[in-house]
């Protein structure tokens, strides 16, 4: 089971890595004023790449964190809090891929500043996960 737990903690580092670094494309994109330029191209075919290799990174991550729960038992208010922010951070990645799709159709709403902000969900998420897990505070 520590194998198993091992694993689930590199996919959850490396998915977080994308979601950390994804909006930050999204950014640079959205100060871009012009679609059809070749850096705007270069942004979206990273948006892309990057969006289609930490999708399966997240749900491995899930699927093993699901494989330690029916291994070790869903028990204490902490653990369900964590799966509430898991299901909110699926949400998250999936709204990510709308995001990019709306780039790649050339109908961005948001300004780069939205982005900024849209971009620090993760990192909050991340820190509060990280407390629940180690503090197991109820």
């Amino acid at each position: 089971m520590l194998t198993i737990k091992a694993f689930h903690i590199i996919l959850v580092v490396s998915w977080f890595a994308g979601l950390f670094y994804l909006p930050r494309i999204y950014v640079n994109l959205a100060a871009i004023s012009d679609p059809q330029s070749a850096e705007y191209q270069r942004l979206l075919g990273m948006a892309r790449r990057l969006y289609k290799f930490v999708t399966p990174i997240g749900l491995g991550a899930v699927i093993l964190g699901l494989w330690l729960w029916f291994g070790y038992g869903f028990s204490g208010g902490w653990l369900h809090a964590k799966t509430l922010l898991v299901v909110f951070l699926l949400v998250y990645h999936s709204y990510c891929g709308q995001l990019y799709r709306r780039f790649a159709a050339g109908q961005n709403v948001h300004s780069h500043v939205w982005y900024r902000w849209f971009n620090e969900i993760p990192v909050l998420i991340l820190t509060i996960i990280t407390f629940l897990v180690v503090l197991k505070p109820f």
